[in-house]
């Protein structure tokens, strides 16, 4: 087992700081430890809840749901206020400070970076994700994506990753880790040992990357290196099994003993820690997904992610059962003193490098209400605004449709694709129960048409009958097709899907009027309609990437982003 090294990277602590955690360690009851091995994730915001909860279980960190800036606030200072040892607060930005919350500026996603072609875009993301979540009282960020999207298929990292191949994803997620390292909060790289290689979603499956030892070694292997060598302090440990590795670390091994590298300790010790010298925290990504839960049964899954190297885990389902789960593979040998007492070394470790025990000891933890004021600021919507201009990407214009102009263009047709298990939810109440509210996406789209001077009529959805096609185009002067396709953990792969049989918007019409195609989200659409001759990726659906799109489809702003292959989706239909 390799043992952590707190005097090295990525903790370079003081003898005074280690102290600490020793001390911490020395002190602690066994209840304690064991609770420090948790992350839980906070669905209730409730004070009295929250309180019960950290008494009970001494947490060693916790995640939330999603709210706004002076919600998450509120629940850190409750969380903080009532830890014995400073609380771990993590967020999932991977794009900007709207992962932090829900009124958080979003800069750019991974592939909205790579399709800028500017490193500071990614820099930028990072810079702000880091500024906008330490307002909050967060102090650890589980980002960036540092998985390759080799297989266009895969809709689980699609607009995550930044590349299809090693150094096109380091060549931004460097940048993104420096500028979040401009605030006081620890980076993950994910979801080791690297997806991006096949379709599925390891929310409902196990993750297969079947890769060779060459093959990982020269691109996820070379990847993970240069993040360790750059100080990287956190990995998560995805549900994904790397079965050629696994076999040729332990021969022996057969298929029926493959486990994803949440369980597997030749991944996580062999591979991770010792091979390629991580020195850092490992955080198993979250629990409740299959391609864990589906291993074995949880009450030996739960304390053999430990023993496998991974230090801490990430969210309880039954807190009261996975508590009990963790200690009895304490006590029953599971985890053994020496791999307990090293994950807690790592754990407190990590809340030191980031001197979190110095904060508490002198009242500094909690941040201020002014601090939101960064939320949001002028400064960062201008990084978002440079960030959309550079990214939003004409991926084809075979017959030369693009520009729109309204005085040639006046009456559009708007036809707006999402998930059905999203539809018109596009809001949640305080129990995460959905809300039934007007799209606001379609609306901005309608707005922002509406503003430069065009006659908008909103196709019906769920219509099978599409008319004559000489009344069309007597009556519609262009189409416009707005996907804003999302989700995961329903579907392994996400495409796009009509509202009933044959409906009246599948683009029947890209030879009667110019249509253009605005893909606000995944960048592989063309699969599903290659007949389309003007297609655009725009990455996401704020208000400043649709006013954007409108801009370049008039012709007001050229169109600066680049694709990678992976638009095609290997069929050659697709480019015509």
């Amino acid at each position: 087992m390799s043992l952590v090294d707190l005097r090295a990277k990525p903790y370079f602590l003081t003898e005074e700081d280690i102290r600490w955690v020793e001390t911490t360690i020395q002190s602690m009851s066994l209840e304690e430890k064991i609770g420090q091995l948790f992350f839980q994730l906070f669905h209730s915001f409730e004070e009295a809840e929250v309180i019960d909860f950290i008494n009970t279980y001494h947490l060693g960190g916790a995640r939330y749901s999603a709210a706004s800036s002076e919600k998450v606030q509120g629940l850190v200072k409750t969380l903080q206020s009532n830890a014995k040892i400073p609380l771990f607060v993590a967020c999932n930005c991977d794009s900007g400070g709207d992962g932090a919350c829900t009124d958080g500026t979003y800069i750019a996603s991974g592939a909205q970076c790579e399709a800028s072609g500017d490193p500071q875009v990614a820099y930028n993301a990072g810079y702000v994700s880091g500024a906008e979540a330490v307002a909050l009282g967060c102090n650890w960020n589980f980002d960036p994506c540092a998985d390759i999207l080799t297989n266009w298929r895969n809709t689980i990292v699609n607009t995550r990753a930044y590349g299809t191949n090693a150094d096109t994803v380091l060549r931004y997620i460097l940048p993104y880790v420096k500028g979040l390292r401009q605030s006081t909060i620890i980076s993950t790289i994910k979801h080791f040992p690297g997806d991006g290689t096949e379709e599925r979603d390891q929310h409902l499956v196990l993750g297969v990357n079947e890769m060779s030892v060459q093959e990982w070694d020269a691109s996820f292997g070379k990847l993970y290196k240069a993040m360790i060598d750059d100080g990287i302090m956190s990995i998560m440990a995805g549900h994904i099994a790397l079965p050629q590795y696994s076999r040729a670390l332990v021969p022996e091994m057969t298929y029926d003993e493959i486990m994803p590298a949440t369980l597997a300790p030749e991944l996580i010790q062999d591979l991770l820690k010792k091979k390629l010298g991580f020195n850092g925290l490992v955080i198993t990504d979250a629990s409740h997904m299959l391609g864990f839960s589906a291993a074995m049964q949880r009450k030996d899954a739960v304390p053999r992610a430990i023993a496998a190297g991974c230090d801490m885990f990430l969210f309880m389902n039954d807190p009261a059962e996975d508590f009990q789960y963790m200690m009895q593979g304490y006590k029953n040998g599971i985890i053994t003193e020496e791999r307990l007492t090293d994950a807690l070394r790592r754990i407190l470790g990590l809340k030191a490098a980031i001197k979190l025990h110095t904060a508490k000891a002198e009242n500094r933890l909690l941040p201020s209400a002014e601090s939101l004021s960064v939320i949001g600021c002028a400064a960062h919507k201008e990084m978002a605004r440079e960030a959309a201009d550079k990214g939003i990407t004409l991926v084809k214009n075979t017959l030369g449709q693009l520009p729109l102009s309204p005085s040639v263009h006046k009456r559009i047709r708007l036809y707006f694709l999402d998930n059905t298990e999203i539809g018109v939810y596009t809001e949640f109440d305080e129990k995460g129960n959905p809300i039934k509210t007007e799209n606001k996406t379609l609306a901005l789209f309608k707005k922002e048409l509406e503003a430069a001077g065009f006659i908008v009529d909103v196709n019906t959805r769920g219509v099978r009958e599409k008319g004559s096609v000489e009344t069309y185009k007597e009556t519609v002067d262009a189409a416009l097709v707005v996907s804003d396709i999302r989700g995961y953990a329903v579907e392994n792969n996400y495409r796009i899907r009509w509202s009933c049989a044959m409906a009246n918007e599948i683009p029947w019409y890209v030879w009667e009027v110019p249509t253009v195609f605005v893909s606000l989200n995944y960048t592989t659409h063309l699969t599903d309609v290659p007949m389309v001759k003007a297609y655009i990726n725009a990455y996401a659906r704020t208000p400043e990437i649709i006013h954007q799109v409108v801009q370049k489809i008039i012709g007001a702003s050229p169109f600066k982003g680049t694709y990678n292959e992976n638009v095609w989706c290997n069929k050659w239909e697709t480019r015509r």
